[in-house]
């Protein structure tokens, strides 16, 4: 596939990235659990204050050492390996997504089409979490499946075309290029409907805040109602690192990547991605739940002509400037 010319006065060059071998691979999954571990230790403090309480940040590892001596328990004739398939692929396809996310001027995968891959990734979520719900043969679970199917065909939309706006702007799929193009002037500032989109369909593809009636008291806990022990610690942890991977993926594509004074590239990554973390967890206390048909109303009548609005503008500007 011929790849596109950068535009005139982007900032990006021929090559902008360096491709590390597959044993860094290690490496990213480690900063992945970190990132996954920080949000979950900001997520306790922040009950924790909501509750009047204290004590919020050891939380989580509390939580953690429960499920991991809790028994796994099941249900008649449930279909164990898409069950559980279901709640371990969180993890790996979080992984997946940071694997072409630019840690400074280093990636794992240097993909002509990376914007494309991590769009997929986020499409296999949907595979994922409504396994979970199917595999247990319970109606609490399946119900929560469902729910989060509804909401994504209120998300993905808005999610893949605000994704497709920095990538006009750039001229180019390549995650290196995009951040690059971003000489001076982040995307965020003059592309702010398609950045707010973006983090919208974070906080849904990891079933978070708005979008947590597929988990939800009213259905017994939803498509995770019947995990237990370490099946529902995976599954959890699958949560905070599709989190952690979209706010990753967030920085190259609208905050200019390792752009910054001072630090390193590789650690403004990283404060970056914290920052943006932080906010996203912040988020799920202070938006009220979404129904799903509601959602979608929203979805289709609002956030999609928005960012369609949004990508034409961004069209329009990149065709002046070349």
């Amino acid at each position: 596939m011929a790849e596109l010319m950068p535009m005139p006065g982007s900032g990006t060059t021929d090559s902008v990235m360096t491709t590390v071998g597959p044993g860094w691979a290690i490496a990213a999954v480690v900063i992945l659990g970190a990132l996954l571990t920080v949000a979950a230790m900001l997520d306790g403090a922040l009950a924790a204050r909501a509750e009047g309480g204290s004590g919020g940040v050891t939380r989580p590892f509390g939580e953690a050492a429960r499920l991991m001596r809790q028994r796994r328990r099941t249900t008649v004739e449930a279909d164990s390996l898409l069950w559980r398939v279901g709640g371990a692929g969180l993890l790996v396809t979080a992984a997946l997504m940071v694997t072409v996310v630019p840690l400074g001027e280093w990636t794992i995968f240097d993909l002509d089409v990376g914007v494309m891959w991590f769009n997929a990734m986020d499409v296999v979520v949907w595979a994922l979490v409504w396994l979970t719900g199917w595999g247990a043969n319970s109606a609490h679970s399946l119900v929560g499946g469902y729910r989060f199917l509804a909401h994504g065909l209120g998300y993905e939309l808005p999610l893949m075309f605000a994704l497709v706006a920095p990538a006009i702007a750039a001229e180019s799929l390549n995650v290196g290029r995009v951040a690059a193009a971003q000489d001076g002037l982040w995307f965020a500032v003059w592309m702010p409907v398609a950045f707010l989109v973006y983090l919208l369909g974070v906080a849904a593809f990891s079933v978070w805040g708005p979008f947590a009636p597929a988990i939800g008291t009213d259905i017994a806990g939803g498509a995770r109602a019947e995990l237990s022990g370490v099946d529902r610690l995976v599954f959890e942890a699958g949560r905070y690192a599709l989190l952690a991977a979209g706010a990753a993926f967030a920085v190259p594509m609208f905050v200019g990547g390792g752009a910054g004074p001072v630090l390193p590239g590789w650690a403004w990554t990283l404060v970056k991605t914290v920052a943006l973390l932080a906010v996203l967890v912040w988020l799920r206390r202070r938006l009220p739940a979404f129904r799903p048909d509601k959602f979608m109303e929203v979805g289709w009548m609002l956030l999609l002509p928005a960012v369609l609005l949004q990508d034409l503008v961004v069209a329009v500007i990149a065709v002046g400037r070349s």
